[in-house]
């Protein structure tokens, strides 16, 4: 019985499109886990149903919004379940089938490279197998490492024993991963002055964020397959040392609450570095910063890191993209460049869909919940760009949502972790199955 079940199911995973596929799977996960957290077994204290619902979902799309506190409110096997969540989240919905494939057949199937090149945007330079590998092995040598930079610096906090070895791994799984979840009720605030674990949460989470595009690319590089690295991996790393540059700056200068700490520097580049990874960690109480640094976090969490990566957001490249457009239509450009480089038009398509799509997300929902909750609009306006963008970072409203509110985001945060980039995706494949000669018409703008 339960082979011709599996049978179903494969023909069934089989007849949808990797698109579909995608949204199929992050839904399967987000249901195991819902109904693992429901077992009373595994709380300390009653959990509501829509929160148990509310965490899986922020697991899997490595989000870190939470309702309760999930060290109050889970034992060892419910943070254990949120931690393997996070883990599948983190690394893509079918990155271990298909490299248990590629171990034990040294092949994967076509099927499989349609998925992975569905969820993953890789230049045509990069290999789907050296990809896969590189997901695997760099994910876990970067938390192994992480959790021995953790429990060095736990320890020295006092944290010692077995809970200083899960503490270590949960949070540096929690860290690569940017889900932003902590098994301490005030995230990090309480280790702000702690330069280890403020330098271990960075590393960990910039090396996560910039994605695995990066990883595979430096490692061609360095085994001789490739003279240099891709036209991508430049833009993700240029982006992102001058967006995360630009907004340390502006944290160090103008914010009062930052300008007033002794570790000045530091809480600027980890407030700025927490946003753009979206790895949802804050050690200042994001409630109390002031508006034009609201402001400024809303952006870097809109624009977040890498494509293929563990960040959200809608990416450096797509913010390439735009600025591209922009540059060569105001210089009269016929061909749409950037840095002496043409993109092609497939990518400007999915770049500028995304970009449509992401923004108007941010809107709809913004409109949405200023109609359920009784927040500031700004903080509504935080709360939503943090949701989409699989951030994780709150001014504190997320445990007063209603529930209506936290049916909004539960939907927001999975929409972030797959439908955009699923849209995008679609958008291209329709485009290059259309055979249709239609009418050409003009259209003022």
């Amino acid at each position: 019985m339960f082979s011709t079940i599996q049978s179903r199911y494969k023909r069934f995973q089989i007849s949808k499109s990797p698109q579909l596929n995608l949204v199929w799977g992050f839904f399967l996960y987000t249901l195991v886990g819902f109904l693992l957290l429901s077992i009373p077994l595994f709380h300390k204290t009653d959990v509501a149903f829509l929160d148990n619902l509310f965490i899986s979902t922020s697991a899997i799309s490595t989000t870190g919004l939470v309702t309760i506190s999930i060290f109050d409110s889970y034992n060892f096997f419910g943070q254990f379940i949120i931690m393997i969540l996070i883990q599948l989240g983190g690394i893509g919905y079918m990155t271990l089938t298909t490299y248990y494939l590629l171990f034990t057949t040294k092949r994967i199937t076509r099927w499989h490279q349609k998925i992975i090149g569905a969820e993953f945007t890789m230049p045509a330079t990069i290999q789907i197998k050296d990809f896969i590998k590189s997901v695997v092995y760099f994910t876990l040598v970067m938390e192994f490492l992480g959790t021995i930079s953790f429990y060095i610096a736990f320890h020295n906090e006092g944290i010692t024993g077995l809970k200083g070895v899960w503490f270590s791994l949960f949070h540096s799984v929690s860290s690569f991963c940017t889900a932003g979840f902590s098994l301490f009720n005030d995230s990090f605030e309480s280790f702000s002055e702690n330069t280890l674990i403020n330098w271990t949460i960075s590393v960990l989470a910039i090396a996560g964020s910039l994605g695995f595009i990066v990883i595979t690319d430096v490692w061609y590089r360095i085994m001789g397959k490739s003279n240099a690295i891709t036209f991508t991996s430049k833009i993700i790393i240029y982006g992102f040392i001058i967006l995360l540059g630009i907004g340390t700056l502006l944290f160090y200068f103008t914010e009062p609450l930052v300008k007033a700490s002794e570790h000045r520097l530091m809480e600027a580049f980890f407030q700025s570095m927490t946003s753009m990874t979206t790895v949802g960690f804050n050690t200042v109480p994001i409630g109390s910063l002031s508006l034009p640094l609201l402001l400024l976090t809303i952006f870097l969490m809109y624009i977040g890191a890498s494509p293929s990566g563990t960040a959200g957001g809608m990416k450096i490249t797509t913010l390439t993209a735009m600025v591209a457009i922009l540059k060569s239509r105001l210089l009269g450009q016929k061909k749409i460049t950037f840095l002496k480089r043409t993109i092609p038009l497939e990518r400007l398509f999915v770049a500028t869909s995304t970009f449509i799509l992401y923004t108007s997300m941010i809107f709809l929902f913004s409109f949405l919940l200023s109609f359920t909750e009784q927040s500031n609009f700004d903080k509504i306006l935080f709360e939503v760009a943090s949701a989409l963008g699989t951030v994780g970072l709150s001014t504190g409203i997320t445990a007063d949502l209603s529930g209506v509110g936290k049916s909004l985001i539960i939907l927001l945060m999975f929409l972030g972790r797959v439908g955009v980039l699923t849209f995008g995706f679609a958008l291209l494949m329709r485009m290059k199955k259309q055979d249709l000669k239609l009418k050409s018409e003009d259209l003022a703008v």
